[in-house]
């Protein structure tokens, strides 16, 4: 089936930064497709920024262990 293809605005790509690009694409896949892919890969950019941010800040905590100090 054939969609015809409509041109979004560029506001679109906030998308992807505030909820996530699987979102984006899924809404702009058949109105937009190359801006759909685009959402995409910025969403998962950003996925793989916010984990090796994470894998940062948890190495930076000193005294970070797995037990807690709790007792079962």
């Amino acid at each position: 089936m054939s969609y015809p293809e409509k041109r979004r605005s560029n506001a679109w790509f906030l998308l992807p930064i505030l909820i996530g690009g699987i979102i984006a694409f899924f809404i702009l896949r058949h109105d937009d497709p190359r801006k759909a892919k685009n959402c995409l890969y910025l969403g998962l950019a950003f996925m793989v920024i916010g984990i090796i941010f994470n894998i940062f800040i948890a190495a930076s905590i000193p005294g970070l262990d797995s037990g807690f100090n709790v007792n079962i």
